[in-house]
């Protein structure tokens, strides 16, 4: 009950601070982030949600995030949803959200802060291409299916071990069960999921998408060859679907109301369904295959040099939100392989942000509101959880944000390194990273091994990480500007070699 409490406390702090019920347009949620649609921006006040004991950060996208962390999340947003609920319900109250606006007191530091949010927000709204809202779609089918994929990987993880080690053999395939299940039906989460993401009748694009992991499948030639059950595979799925909802939408403009419910469904599934087996599946098999073949060519050849690039720079393809490309690529290895070997190379980012936060903690001992905002991050961080970090130490500083893209690059060399030996290191699922993937890890050398490859790269992008924001993450302007404390001012310290009192214009870092 108290844990209850607690989390319609959280969520009964927030409502107010983003404009209230009547300001929110939808609620939802992903591993870490509770995602609202709003329908005026301008009523929600930043500074105060991120004051919130439970707020780790906040993020603006094509939703406004709030970042609470994995657990806290799911636990906070039914909460959430019954406040709006209720809310809704009462009359709304708009003139005092912006009455309560951010400090009285402006600081120099808040103010820079500020420009720099601005610059991100102009810059987000300026960079949504077409194609940036397309990958937001793709995402937004995948996310929802990334608890099961955990779920099901970590008891995947469980009955391997307990096969190699012999133990409880009359349970191991209920295990096998249990983990195997949702992945064999995987495509039809996903042609249900793109059938809601693209306007269409979210059950039709399941019935489509069924198609292709149906048994009878295999009975049916196309193009000179058998097919078989889950050929194409995800990506299939997700043509299938994005076709269906073109066909129903065809069919919504020109079927009669009256023949529209016997019509539109059976059309639907009969076009899409014909086009799926005589083509979609085929060319979709033929992808998903050259996927597996390129990711195990890349690291086998590349190795450490893949790994550099990959570890490298999946932070600032996370901040371009281009990484969202991706979530498709390692649900494809999955499905094929059982585990995707891109994953543990790219949560080597995590590390190097993790080092950095660290090096940055000891570059600025005088200040201590940043030093206390990495403290209460990091424990985050470690577990893969990196919003906090990125947006509330390393971004606004500048330069350790690219000192934290060296950590992972030196740690995703270090994975990729023994993946060309022929040590692969894959991950049963996506979403964890840091230590959280530890029960995710699979390979093709023992788990043994496989954890022991992915712990050293993890500790090479700490160090990494550390020593390259320590000794090059920080200008002597950096410095003078934040390594005061809460009394000084960055004006002060400049000017003489002695800081002295001043107002706190060092509290928060400033987007440089």
């Amino acid at each position: 009950m108290a844990t209850e409490d607690k989390n319609r406390a959280t969520a009964a702090a927030i409502l107010p601070l983003v404009g209230g019920a009547t300001n929110v347009s939808s609620i939802a949620h992903c591993m870490t982030r509770l995602r609202l649609g709003l329908h005026d921006r301008s009523l929600v006040q930043d500074e105060a949600l991120k004051a919130v004991p439970a707020v780790m950060g906040v993020v603006e996208d094509d939703t406004y995030q709030i970042v609470l962390g994995p657990g806290t999340v799911a636990r906070v947003t039914p909460e959430f949803e019954k406040l709006v609920e209720e809310g809704k319900d009462e009359a709304p109250a708009p003139a005092e959200a912006p009455s309560a606006a951010p400090s009285a007191t402006p600081l120099t530091a808040e103010e820079l802060a500020a420009q720099g949010a601005e610059m991100r927000a102009a810059r987000k709204a300026k960079n949504a291409t077409p194609f940036k809202l397309f990958l937001r779609k793709i995402a937004n089918i995948f996310v929802p299916l990334i608890p099961a994929l955990i779920g099901c990987g970590i008891i995947a993880g469980l009955n391997g071990l307990l096969v190699n080690l012999g133990w409880l053999t009359s349970v191991t395939p209920a295990l096998a069960a249990m983990a195997s299940g949702f992945m064999a039906l995987i495509a039809v989460f996903v042609g249900y999921n793109t059938a809601k993401e693209f306007g269409g009748t979210p059950i039709l694009g399941g019935a489509v998408a069924a198609i292709i992991v149906y048994p009878g499948v295999a009975n049916i030639e196309a193009f000179g060859q058998k097919l078989s059950p889950g050929q194409g595979g995800v990506l299939g799925a997700l043509g299938a679907a994005v076709l269906a909802v073109y066909v129903e939408k065809w069919c919504r403009r020109w079927v009669p109301e009256a023949l529209d419910v016997l019509v539109t469904p059976t059309l639907t599934v009969l076009i899409s369904g014909l086009v799926t087996i005589f083509g979609l599946m085929y060319v979709a098999g033929e992808v998903s295959t050259a996927i597996g073949d390129f990711a195990n060519w890349l690291l086998s050849n590349g190795g450490a040099g893949a790994g550099l690039v990959l570890g490298g720079f999946f932070l600032p393809l996370v901040m371009l939100g281009l990484h969202q490309a991706l979530i498709p690529i390692h649900t494809t290895l999955i499905e094929q392989q059982g585990y995707t070997v891109l994953l543990p190379i790219l949560a080597m980012a995590g590390a190097g942000q993790v080092g950095a936060a660290i090096a940055t903690y000891f570059r600025l001992p005088r200040n201590e509101s940043i030093r206390k905002t990495i403290k209460s991050a990091l424990p985050a961080g470690f577990l893969g959880v990196g919003e906090p970090l990125i947006y509330g130490v390393s971004l606004p500083l500048g330069r350790p944000f690219i000192t934290a893209c060296v950590g992972g690059a030196f740690g995703g060399a270090f994975v990729g390194f023994f993946n060309q030996l022929g040590d692969t290191v894959g991950s049963t699922a996506i979403g964890p990273s840091g230590w959280a993937l530890f029960p995710l890890l699979d390979g093709n050398h023992g788990l043994g091994a496989t954890i022991a490859i992915y712990a050293g790269g993890l500790a090479v992008g700490y160090l990494a990480g550390f020593l390259a924001t320590y000794f090059f993450g920080f200008s002597k302007e950096l410095l003078a500007e934040f390594n005061v404390s809460q009394e000084e001012t960055p004006a002060t310290v400049a000017a003489t070699p002695a800081p002295a009192p001043a107002s706190e214009t060092a509290k928060e870092p400033a987007a440089v």
